[in-house]
């Protein structure tokens, strides 16, 4: 593992220990919500907080980015979401995940997510593949014939537009999935357990630790803005789904780049 990735895994390897220890204690913690069923607790902003120490040391001078303190991003900068999935972390499920990309020129280069509940960290960089557990890892698929996929969902989704694709998913043989914690989301598509993970509308530390870790199994990663909201897609998936959810999604042909 690269020396720079292996530091940055390490980080995130100690904040997934300090989240577990949050969500042993769940009901005592103190949420609060951002808007309709957004929700953010105490344990989002302390692992925020100890991750962005860890990387002032290990990194000096870098320019860090997160979902609840945020930050100026620059050129190129770490970005942090402490827990993707909180309600589900609130509820008790274990869908929920940490991630950490570095994104450069726009484009995420470096990312690692923890899914805690799981004991797994998964790491990759851009040429360097995707290792877990600080291994090496391929990106196996058992019963290819099946076909799964996973759709995002935001609070500003276009109800009707999202029903299309999904229906048109559906119609052209998909299973659809929906886990509500997109870097949950994406590691299961580069593991194997999913051919994919699309989502419409995103947020740049949801997908920047995960969309790396996509690539390098060896997925299509596209990554856009739509004109209207000005909020990042992405689309990560095997050749067959892609195909699929192009004639369903025709912003996925000519991608506008963040």
């Amino acid at each position: 593992m690269p020396a720079r990735l292996a530091r940055a895994a390490a980080i995130v390897e100690e904040a997934a220990r300090a989240a577990s220890g949050f969500f042993a204690r769940r009901q005592e913690l103190a949420a609060a919500t951002k808007r309709p069923q957004d929700f953010v607790s105490e344990a989002d902003t302390a692992v925020e907080r100890l991750i962005r120490d860890r990387l002032a040391a290990a990194f000096p001078g870098e320019p860090v980015v997160g979902e609840e303190l945020g930050g100026e991003a620059g050129d190129a900068f770490w970005i942090i979401d402490p827990i993707d999935g909180t309600a589900n972390f609130l509820r008790g499920s274990p869908l929920w995940g940490i991630s950490l990309g570095f994104v450069r020129d726009g484009r995420p280069e470096l990312g690692v997510v923890a899914l805690p509940v799981f004991g797994e960290v998964f790491a990759a960089a851009s040429g360097a593949g995707v290792f877990l557990a600080s291994e090496p890892f391929v990106r196996h698929v058992p019963f290819a014939e099946v076909r799964l996929v996973s759709l995002g969902d935001s609070l500003g989704d276009d109800i009707r537009d999202v029903t299309r694709l999904h229906a048109g998913l559906r119609r052209s043989g998909w299973v659809v999935e929906a886990f509500h914690s997109t870097s949950v989301a994406m590691v299961f598509a580069a593991r194997g357990h999913l051919d994919g993970h699309l989502q419409k509308r995103t947020t740049l530390w949801d997908i920047a630790g995960g969309s790396v870790i996509c690539s390098e199994a060896g997925l299509d990663v596209r990554i856009g803005r739509d004109l209207a909201s000005g909020m990042p897609w992405v689309a990560a998936g095997t050749p067959g789904l892609l195909a699929a959810a192009e004639p369903l999604w025709p912003e996925l042909v000519s991608p506008r780049h963040p």
